[in-house]
């Protein structure tokens, strides 16, 4: 069995929150233009991409784009 604990890698101390910060980068990375939504898009072209190349292509860069 697996044991997981939700732990940061590095500890966190906020001192000033800013919250208009932290909504910009909430859209970078999970909003319609950001990263996750890119991934996404990538990753759902490649079915119907043409060719081989083109829909290894588009899974190199689906997932490349997509790293948590």
């Amino acid at each position: 069995m697996f044991n997981y604990e939700k732990k940061l890698q590095y500890p966190v101390n906020i001192k000033n929150p800013n919250p208009a910060l932290a909504k910009l980068i909430m859209s970078q990375l999970g909003g319609p233009d950001g990263e996750a939504g890119a991934a996404l898009r990538y990753l759902s072209q490649r079915y119907s991409a043409p060719t081989r190349e083109v829909q290894a292509v588009l899974t190199d860069v689906g997932t490349e784009e997509y790293v948590p």
